[in-house]
Formats: structure tokens, C-alpha cells, sequence
């Protein structure tokens, strides 16, 4: 049996470890939204139809991008493994596979972006004065994909060699250089909207330069190859293909619930998309957990090291479930200053009430999901969670569709949300952790 001594001290290690990820990673997801926020801040004084033609192109942008997210979370795990096996030339091998797997996919992306912004901007409902500066800032944006999506391999590379503070550093440069380029090139050189654009491209690639620098001075030092390898770029897609599968499932959930809050009514809506950008950003302070997650059991796993890596997931559910009660509580506590911030309209303070409570009660769930999700992320086990989203959607699909035809509100769309959803995912999650499958050593999973 393991002495309360050695327990104590094993969990103070993990602790450590957690918080030095897990710190630096929740830095660099808030300067995310950070870049719209300060886009969105310089063109609204541009104009209204400006303002809406940012917010059409930058959804269309941000979903395009966010697809594609296993780019980062693949390639965490694949490096930390080869980190945790001792073969670091391996590791940033396995990392230089993704960002030219990045760089493919980028390729096809522009291709389709390009020249179908204006059929994009048109299928997503612009109006007609909203509709030109939507898809002159899509179409300049689209030069920054190939940057964005090779930041988001990079990241994964970074974070499997357990350096989360360089990503933060480089996300702090490129929101500062975001918003010094989009002042100089919207009232500077009066370029306006398309300013904005290309002042964030701009960004971008200064962001993706500094990144590929980091990684090609790590390849040099270890003697890694930097030539793009068609196994290695095949097995990273086939990697992150089922966490492609459980990205577009995720998303369709949350879609769902965004056109049956439509459903509802004006308030319904406004209050919900006050409840879901709270909600989102709670999410990022458990999502630095899981990103933490995600490297530490690849590590261990990789090293072979099964009790290592079992321990470091019990602690981090504690971790989750400690969070969550934190955060939940903020909220409670947050409601009356919270809702006079985001509107002034009567009804739509009395839903959001409601809804913000139904979050606050459920965010032990939500920490537990999120860790465990980063547990089997690390782990490599992609093809269970796309087929546990996959299940979780068609089990909430039908439920969410009968909330405005038995008369539900708000309240009952966020129960289907943070309550059926999360806790079929915390379910399935919670069962894979206990049956162990996912624990399969070696700097490779096979």
C-alpha cells in the first residue's frame, strides 16, 4: 500500500504539474477571444453594417478554424508520448508531421473560402448592406487560415513538450501587434474594414513565424528532419480524424440549441446568448485543465508508467470537480452584477436568472467532462469519444426539439444543455476512465 506520506507528496507533484500547465494554457485561450473582441471594438465604430458584416465573416472564420482543432489536440498527445518514451527527436518529428498536415488542409481551405465568400456570406443570412464588408473581410481573412491552422499544430507540438508558457507569450505579442495594426490600418490609412482584415492576418503570421522558429530550432538542436513525410501526415490525419468526428458533433449540439432558442422568442434568445458566451468562458478555465491533461497523460503513458498516469487522472478529476463548485459559485454570486452588464430589458433579465442558475448547478459536471476529455485525449483515444459525441447527439437531438412543442422555456433548453448533454458525457467519459481501456502504453499507441 502507498504510505499517506508518499500519497500526499505524489499528489503535491501532480498539483504542480497541473497548475505549470494549466496556468499558462488558460492565458493563451483568453487572448483568443480576445482578438474579435478588439476587432469588433475598432470597426463598430465604423458603422452598423460594418459591425454585422464583421460578426458574419468572423463566425463563418471561426467555425472553418475550430473544425479543425484536433490539429492541436492530436498532436499533444502524439509528442508528449514520444517525450514521456525519452525520444525527443521522434517528438518534434511527430509535431513537424502535423504542421504539414496543417498546411495541406489550410490549402484546401483557402481554395473553398476564397472564391465562395460572397455564396458563404449569402447562405449565412448578411444583409444587403451588411453582405459587402462581410465578405471583403472574409476574403482577406482567408489569407490567415494557413497561419491560424499552423498555430494550432505548433500549440499541440508545444504543449506535448510540456511548454505551455510559449504560447502564452506568443498569444500576448499577437493580440498586442493585432491591435496596434488594426488602429494603424482602419483610421491610419483609412482602409477600414478590410483594415481590420488585414491587420489581424498580419497578426496572424507573425504569430505562425514565431511559432514555426521555436520549432525548427528545436528540430535542429535534436536533429529531427524537417521534410514533410507522407506516413507521418497520414497517421496524424488518421489521428484526428475521430476528434474531427467529435468537434462537428459538439458543434451540432450547440447549434441545435441555438435555433430552438431562436424559436422561443426575442428574450429567449438574447438571454441565451448571454447564458452560452458566460458559459463558453467558463470553459476555458476548464479547458487549461484538460489541456494540462492531455500532456501530462501522454507523458506518462509514453514513459510506461500506468500507475503514473491513473494517479495524475484521479487528481485531475479532483481538480475538475473543485473548479467546478469554484466557478459555480462565482456565478450565483455574479448574477446581479452580470446581468445589468450585458442587457437592460426586464425579460430578458428573468431568463437569464433562471438559465444562469442551471449552469452554476451543473459546473461540477461540466470540470469533470472537460478533465476527463483531456484524459482520453492524452491517451490517443479519439475513436471512443467520436463515437461517445456521436451517441450523446443522437440521444439530445430529438430531446432538445421537443422543448417549444411542450411548451418549454429557456430554463428547460439549458437543462438539455448543460444537463442531458454534460451528463451523457460525463457518463460515457466516466466509464471508459473506470474501465482502464484507455491506458495503453508506449511511445506510440497502437
Amino acid at each position: 500500500m502507498t504510505s499517506p506520506a508518499r500519497g500526499s507528496a505524489g499528489m503535491r507533484r501532480h498539483d504542480r504539474e497541473i497548475l505549470a500547465l494549466a496556468l499558462p494554457a488558460f492565458g493563451a485561450l483568453v487572448a483568443e477571444p480576445l482578438f474579435l473582441l478588439v476587432d469588433s471594438a475598432i470597426v463598430g465604430h465604423l458603422g452598423t453594417p460594418q459591425l454585422a458584416g464583421l460578426g458574419v465573416a468572423a463566425t463563418l472564420l471561426q467555425t472553418a478554424v475550430h473544425v479543425f482543432v484536433f490539429l492541436a489536440y492530436a498532436t499533444t498527445a502524439a509528442v508528449a508520448r514520444r517525450v514521456g518514451a525519452g525520444d525527443l527527436p521522434a517528438a518534434i518529428r511527430q509535431g513537424m508531421d502535423g504542421v504539414w498536415l496543417s498546411l495541406l488542409l489550410s490549402a484546401l481551405l483557402v481554395a473553398a473560402v476564397l472564391p465562395g465568400a460572397p455564396a458563404l456570406v449569402e447562405l449565412f443570412g448578411a444583409s444587403p448592406t451588411a453582405a459587402p464588408y462581410a465578405t471583403t473581410y472574409l476574403r482577406v481573412s482567408a489569407l490567415g487560415i494557413p497561419a491560424m491552422l499552423v498555430v494550432l499544430a505548433a500549440t499541440g507540438v508545444l504543449r506535448g513538450l510540456q511548454d505551455t508558457r510559449t504560447p502564452l507569450y506568443v498569444a500576448i505579442g499577437g493580440f498586442s501587434a493585432n491591435a496596434l495594426l488594426n488602429l494603424l490600418l482602419v483610421y491610419g490609412f483609412g482602409w477600414g474594414i478590410a483594415g481590420s482584415a488585414w491587420g489581424t492576418v498580419l497578426a496572424q503570421w507573425g504569430m505562425a513565424a514565431v511559432y514555426l522558429a521555436v520549432v525548427v530550432r528545436g528540430a535542429r538542436r535534436y536533429g529531427a528532419s524537417l521534410r514533410p513525410n507522407l506516413a507521418g501526415i497520414r497517421a496524424c490525419a488518421q489521428a484526428g480524424t475521430p476528434l474531427l468526428i467529435r468537434t462537428l458533433s459538439l458543434r451540432a449540439i450547440l447549434v441545435l440549441a441555438t435555433a430552438v432558442a431562436a424559436r422561443l422568442g426575442n428574450a429567449e434568445v438574447a438571454a441565451h446568448q448571454i447564458t452560452l458566451t458566460i458559459w463558453s468562458l467558463m470553459a476555458f478555465a476548464l479547458d487549461a485543465i484538460a489541456i494540462a491533461g492531455q500532456a501530462i497523460i501522454g507523458r506518462y503513458l509514453g514513459a510506461g508508467d500506468e500507475a503514473g498516469a491513473r494517479a495524475a487522472c484521479r487528481r485531475m478529476v479532483q481538480w475538475g470537480v473543485v473548479s467546478g463548485l469554484v466557478l459555480g459559485t462565482a456565478v450565483v454570486l455574479a448574477r446581479p452584477l452580470l446581468m445589468p452588464l450585458f442587457s437592460s430589458d426586464p425579460d430578458v433579465h428573468a431568463r437569464l436568472a433562471a438559465a444562469l442558475l442551471v449552469v452554476a448547478v451543473t459546473q461540477p459536471i461540466a470540470g469533470v467532462v472537460f478533465v476527463l476529455d483531456g484524459v482520453l485525449m492524452g491517451a490517443g483515444d479519439g475513436p471512443y469519444l467520436a463515437g461517445a459525441m456521436l451517441a450523446t447527439l443522437a440521444v439530445y437531438a430529438p430531446v432538445v426539439l421537443l422543448v417549444p412543442t411542450l411548451g418549454g422555456g429557456l430554463t428547460a433548453l439549458w437543462w438539455t444543455i448543460a444537463g442531458l448533454m454534460m451528463g451523457m458525457r460525463l457518463a460515457t467519459l466516466w466509464a471508459r476512465a473506470r474501465s482502464g481501456r484507455w491506458v495503453v502504453t508506449g511511445a506510440v499507441r497502437a
